[in-house]
């Protein structure tokens, strides 16, 4: 889990809507694999929009813990 301690939110789209790649600068506290694409890091506040509108996310979604809120 250190490797993810500076994860910072990816934002529902997975960096591909804002200019910058993320609106949020919140802690990331999910990762959501994605199907040809590196897994979407996420804060509670944008996982289930991310599971509805990123791309590449399986179904049934795979989703994991990788820092405590």
């Amino acid at each position: 889990m250190s490797v993810h301690r500076n994860a910072r939110c990816r934002g529902p789209y997975g960096g591909e809507g804002g200019a910058d790649g993320t609106d949020c600068s919140d802690p990331a506290v999910f990762e959501v694999v994605r199907h040809g694409k590196p897994p979407l890091w996420v804060c509670p506040v944008h996982l289930g929009p991310s599971l509805l509108m990123a791309g590449g996310v399986l179904w049934p979604p795979v989703i994991r813990i990788i820092r405590h809120p």
